[in-house]
């Protein structure tokens, strides 16, 4: 491993350019009228893979938008590595935020600006230039297998459904993903927990047809009054969700696992700054990290309704519309949480409005072991390229395939992330930290020698 930062900052141009290529294609998943753009990256990543090396690379059909796979045997005796990543990204609303076009990338300040910098193809490409320079220098030990989907922001629909049928391809013994995030900069850390999720999309009706403001208003239900309220009703004064059942079958924090995650550094005073907040809104009883990690949650992620143009339109709209997402620790099921949501919102709905509430997509909880060759290896990479032993931090968001990989596959995951919850990931300026990504790729690499030398550890 002598050489590695040298071939890191010899080829770092080249590197950019590369990871520029594939961030230009806007590969947003959501969107219909990107769907051509889908099979587009696919191909991308194809070319990229059998350059750096693989045996072969294919892209494979699904019942949405395609996967990537490919390959490198070095030798079937071998364990066998699964590289996962996703290649589509958020849509760019609001556009007018954005301070440069989103699929046209610049650097500014030592960060990558531009859609899916961060999550994922600028992390997924520090995995293939890990991979590249292993194979180039003859140090690659381990057979590698990569997954690349496309449509990991929408839940993994599609995916969830090609694993059964694909398991014997994806035969391997420990997925490593690079889709997550470390404290600071220079506070490196392992994610070992995810949350899950539970989508929604509720609609309340009330009249046949938008009416006139002064003349039916005050005798005729608001439909967008009424969702307000409802939306309002399922938190109490203590920030506690309020659905009957939501809380059953939460796994609560032992004394230990808060001193645990009272070791993670954390400024509130910061924390509020950089968010340009003047307080927190904590579930009482739990400090802010214990509720953006370990505590469920319940967010309106979009609310329309009535007209929302340019100037003015006295209407009394006919229809109001949310997009709920509810994130899930464990032993939560998704699919009970879901159906607890729908119960109780018809429930509480008035009789002057009907309501509609469907179920989008959601995905399990997810907790690694820190007791594993995989995590000491890891932890042992982070050290070596940052300096510093890793923190392990359980995440708030979701990636909801990875608990699917386990139930499916019967393969534990390994979640080595380089981002910063300041890149803005799902945001206007989504950025990456160009150190990162280089110091990505070098931990990535040494992961590769450590995890060797633990599984010829006699005790591993």
């Amino acid at each position: 491993m002598e050489n590695l930062k040298t071939y890191i900052q010899s080829n770092s141009q080249t590197f950019l350019d590369e990871l520029f290529g594939l961030i230009r294609i806007p590969s947003i998943s959501s969107e219909s009228a990107h769907r051509d753009d889908m099979v587009k990256t696919a191909q991308y990543l194809v070319d990229q893979l059998l350059k750096a090396g693989v045996d072969k690379a294919e892209i494979m059909p699904t019942t949405g938008h395609p996967v990537v796979y490919g390959e490198k045997i070095v030798d079937p005796a071998q364990p066998t590595i699964l590289v996962y990543g996703h290649y589509d990204v958020m849509p760019v609303d609001p556009l007018n935020l954005w301070h440069s076009p989103p699929f046209e990338p610049e650097i500014r300040e030592g960060k990558i600006y531009a859609r899916g910098a961060v999550d994922d193809k600028g992390q997924l490409f520090m995995q293939l230039k890990a991979f590249e320079y292993l194979v180039s220098t003859g140090q690659l030990r381990f057979n590698v297998k990569w997954i690349i989907e496309g449509e990991e922001e929408m839940g993994s629909p599609a995916l969830g459904k090609w694993l059964p049928d694909h398991k014997e391809l994806l035969k391997a013994d420990l997925i490593l993903v690079s889709d997550t995030s470390m404290i600071a900069i220079d506070i490196p850390s392992v994610t070992v927990g995810l949350r899950g999720l539970a989508y929604m999309e509720v609609e309340v009706s009330g009249p046949d047809k938008d009416l006139h403001s002064g003349l039916y208003g005050g005798a005729v239900a608001n439909p967008a009054n009424v969702l307000a309220k409802m939306i309002a009703s399922l938190h109490d004064e203590n920030n506690h969700i309020t659905i009957p059942g939501f809380y059953d079958d939460v796994l609560e924090l032992t004394i230990d696992d808060r001193r645990d995650m009272a070791r993670a550094p954390f400024n509130l005073v910061e924390y509020r700054k950089k968010l340009d907040i003047k307080a927190t809104l904590c579930e009482k009883g739990y400090t802010v990290n214990e509720c953006t990690g370990t505590r469920p949650t319940l967010d309106v992620n979009g609310i329309w309704s009535g007209y929302t143009g340019e100037g003015s339109k006295t209407v009394l709209p006919a229809k109001a519309y949310a997009k709920i997402s509810m994130r899930l620790v464990p032993h939560q099921d998704p699919h009970k949480i879901a159906d607890l949501f729908t119960r109780y919102f018809e429930s509480i709905t008035p009789d002057y409005v009907k309501v509609k509430v469907t179920e989008h997509h959601g995905g399990f909880p997810y907790v690694a072991p820190t007791n594993t060759a995989a995590y000491r290896a890891a932890s042992k990479a982070y050290e070596t390229t940052f300096g510093i032993k890793p923190v392990p931090t359980r995440s708030g968001g979701s990636i909801p395939i990875i608990s699917t990989f386990e139930q499916v596959l019967g393969i534990k995951s390994i979640l080595m992330g380089f981002g910063l919850d300041t890149d803005a990931a799902h945001s206007p300026n989504e950025n990456y930290h160009l150190e990162c990504f280089y110091k990505g790729i070098e931990t990535i690499t040494w992961f590769y020698k450590y995890y060797q030398d633990e599984l010829n550890e006699p005790n591993s």
